[in-house]
């Protein structure tokens, strides 16, 4: 659970609440028909824009945000350390049993294929082709999300519009321009909500994750490879450190009891073209 995610949406709707009491009525900010305008032309227009596929995976993705942490690197690469010195012992075939037990899929998949095949390039390939469809799949969902932050307002504004010309429509009419009048405001408050409290941060902080994931599985391509090709344990410690940012690089005893380092702005393990 990413405490902070949470503590961030809940006191953005907080403050938000909180400054709409202090100086009115809770109830004078909730209008159908706006709604209707800003969150139905929001939905209908992402479901024109993209896939089904693609919004299907948005809610999971979301669920993410609040549930799941960041990957550390540096037990991956005291995992990879460790699975480079029982190479050297046993041979490759030696971890086909501790893999079989890895929660990380990607790690486990890796390791196999290391095992069952002979030739590095090809194994590279492979993994860094999945790499690829796992950043593509994720960027297909910040898409949803970043599109969902352009017409939220958008829409608002289109709310805003059928508001003034009913109420112009209408200046003959006293009893109509106050509901007029509040379509209009509230609709661009609604949208603004939508994009600022929901959308973009939404987008921002998968962006961090799947950084960070991506990150994490290049580090596990980098090692497996290594200990492929029968690399020293130690010289795959200090390859791997050096993709980890300098104050992590410099912690004494390497990965091994250090605290988490990589942050999503951390370099990235170059993939090796085909």
């Amino acid at each position: 659970m990413d405490i902070l995610s949470i503590v961030g949406f809940v006191g953005g709707i907080g403050v938000l609440i909180y400054g709409i009491i202090s100086g009115g009525d809770i109830r004078s900010y909730f209008d159908k028909g706006s709604v209707f305008i800003t969150l139905g032309g929001t939905l209908t227009a992402l479901m024109l824009n993209f896939p089904l596929k693609s919004l299907k995976a948005v809610l999971p993705a979301m669920k993410n945000v609040f549930f799941t942490k960041k990957q550390d690197p540096l037990k991956i690469i005291d995992t990879l350390v460790e699975l480079a010195e029982q190479a050297r012992k046993g041979g490759l075939l030696s971890l086909e049993e501790k893999a079989k037990g890895f929660n990380d899929e990607f790690m486990k998949r890796a390791v196999m294929t290391v095992i069952d095949s002979h030739d590095p390039q090809s194994v590279r390939e492979m993994l860094e082709t999945e790499l690829t469809y796992i950043e593509e799949r994720h960027g297909a969902t910040h898409a949803v999300l970043e599109k969902g932050a352009a017409y939220g307002p958008a829409f608002g504004m289109i709310g805003t519009l059928i508001g003034l010309i009913n109420m112009l429509k209408t200046l003959d009419k006293p009893d109509t321009l106050g509901p007029n009048m509040s379509i209009a405001i509230i609709t661009t408050f609604y949208g603004s909500v939508l994009a600022n409290i929901f959308f973009l941060p939404m987008a921002g902080k998968l962006k961090v994750l799947s950084a960070n994931e991506l990150f994490c599985k290049q580090l596990i391509i980098e090692g497996v490879l290594a200990i492929q090709v029968g690399e020293n344990p130690r010289l795959i410690r200090d390859k791997l450190m050096g993709y980890l940012p300098q104050n992590t690089k410099g912690k004494k005893g390497g990965a091994k009891g250090a605290k988490e380092g990589k942050e999503a702005g951390a370099p990235e393990p170059k993939r090796q073209k085909a």
